[in-house]
């Protein structure tokens, strides 16, 4: 009668990010409207311009403006008074840098203005890139699994295991139990060599894959 193993096959593949997207908002808030307007409105067309500058000199993926949203709140003190109308006025601006060479220069330059709050930098792959690392790190997970399966078999004084169910990690669970918070492939970044997070440099992405197997050893 054949035996049955069951295995876990995991995988990890890092590579350096292609991409690295910016995030902006460009707001002010206040109590006068139109004066408020005009300073917002001129730092979102500066941005604008240089980001248009950025494009033509084809340092760039792609990138992306959001209208400029304007609305007013009346605040309360800590006694429960409320305060004068406070204006509010932003938008935000996503930019995508292909050459990473010259991402940190331009944030040394453009986040000193006025009006202007970095959100944060976010490393990217291109789509093609991606789908090959997932692949490879896929893979990578299946072999793990079949290594794992064969040292089992090997240990019990059985012959070669032949795979009978192979699935994204949690889907071979009999009965079906409550989805888990998990992900078969999931991409992260990591920081490696020691780093610092306030560094603008470009972190190390990590592919990761999981599978489940069952196989069957004579």
């Amino acid at each position: 009668m054949a035996t049955v193993i069951a295995v876990s096959g995991r995988a990890e593949v890092r590579i350096e990010p292609e991409l690295g997207a910016v995030s902006l908002t460009v707001g002010s808030s206040g109590g006068d409207r139109e004066p408020l307007l005009r300073d917002v409105a001129e730092a979102h067309e500066r941005l604008l311009e240089d980001v248009r500058e950025l494009e033509a000199s084809g340092v760039l993926d792609t990138w992306s403006a959001g209208q400029l949203r304007v609305w007013s709140h009346r605040p309360w003190n800590a006694e429960g008074r409320q305060l004068p109308l406070v204006h509010q006025a932003n938008a935000d601006v996503e930019v995508v840098f292909s050459d990473l060479s010259a991402l940190g220069g331009w944030l040394g330059r453009v986040t000193g203005a006025p009006h202007l709050t970095l959100g944060g930098i976010e490393w990217r792959l291109t789509d093609a890139t991606r789908d090959r690392v997932l692949e490879e790190a896929q893979r990578a997970a299946v072999a793990d699994a079949v290594r794992k399966a064969a040292v089992y078999a090997e240990a019990l004084g059985l012959g070669a295991p032949v795979a009978i169910e192979l699935a994204d990690s949690g889907m071979l669970t009999t009965p079906q139990p409550m989805p888990r918070p998990h992900q078969a492939v999931m991409m992260r970044a990591m920081a490696l060599d020691g780093a610092p997070e306030a560094e603008i440099a470009p972190a190390k992405l990590v592919m990761e894959a999981s599978v489940d197997a069952r196989f069957h050893a004579d």
